[in-house]
């Protein structure tokens, strides 16, 4: 793998989180492919915000395991190779048990586990076979939340699902590193990213901060500096970890 300047396709990159990684890679001297599903607009605009050439957008539903493929072939052929995938797309639909209807129960686990785990799993799979076969080595970076371990009463299936992210990760570590393939996982906890905005500026917002000793909750590029560091050739001994990046407002043992 050439670390000078890798090939580095970022899911769901057009805004928040996604957008931050996106543009850290790029100031690393990396050429960036930016994925969306659907907002277009806004990823042409991250596009352009990107310093260095060499970068591209590249658009598709993640649950579409065809149209998988066609972006990972359009990001190798715009890029010259992937060198490190961060899945880092995700949906979160509000599904309370005691309140929701079981039919929406059932749309929001379904919808949910589509994109933030089969999707992240088609997309590693085909990054990883090119990987393989092309004997280039690489990373896998996983965006997967604090959720997975504290819980989301609100959003079960999102919790779920990004502790199932955690564990293909691990999987994943154990698999490729014979490859030279290195994946590791990155755990925030609340970000100050749009999705969020409303919530964060209402008085709820206080009690989320006051969640962090720091009194604080953190900024996209807090997470993406996290993500850089896992996708670095120094990282390669931190193969098959989860990276917890939530302020010490939840503490695993």
């Amino acid at each position: 793998m050439d670390t000078a300047s890798r090939g580095v396709l970022v899911t769901g990159a057009s805004r928040g989180i996604g957008r931050a990684i996106a543009t850290a890679f790029a100031e690393r001297g990396d050429r960036v492919a930016v994925h969306c599903s659907t907002r277009q607009s806004e990823a042409r605009e991250v596009l352009g915000t990107l310093p260095g050439d060499g970068h591209v957008l590249v658009s598709g539903d993640l649950t579409d395991p065809v149209r998988v493929e066609g972006i990972v072939s359009e990001a190798v052929e715009a890029l010259g190779a992937v060198d490190v995938l961060v899945n880092n797309a995700a949906v979160m639909i509000p599904h309370p048990l005691a309140t929701t209807p079981y039919a929406q129960w059932q749309e929001a686990w379904r919808r949910t586990a589509a994109v933030n785990l089969f999707g992240a799993a088609d997309i590693s799979y085909c990054v990883a076979r090119r990987m393989i076969d092309e004997g280039r080595g690489g990373r896998i970076v996983n965006v997967g939340s604090r959720g997975a371990f504290r819980g989301e009463p609100d959003h079960p299936a999102y919790a779920a699902t990004k502790a199932a992210l955690h564990a293909l990760g691990q999987s994943l570590a154990v698999s490729l590193a014979p490859h030279g393939i290195a994946v590791a996982s990155v755990a925030p906890g609340f970000v100050a990213t749009e999705r969020v905005a409303d919530r964060l500026n209402s008085p709820e917002g206080e009690r989320i901060a006051a969640q962090s000793p720091f009194g604080r909750v953190a900024e996209p590029r807090e997470i993406a500096s996290a993500v850089l560091y896992l996708a670095s050739p120094e990282a390669t001994w931190s193969s098959g970890t989860i990276l917890d990046v939530n302020g010490a407002s939840y503490l695993r043992t």
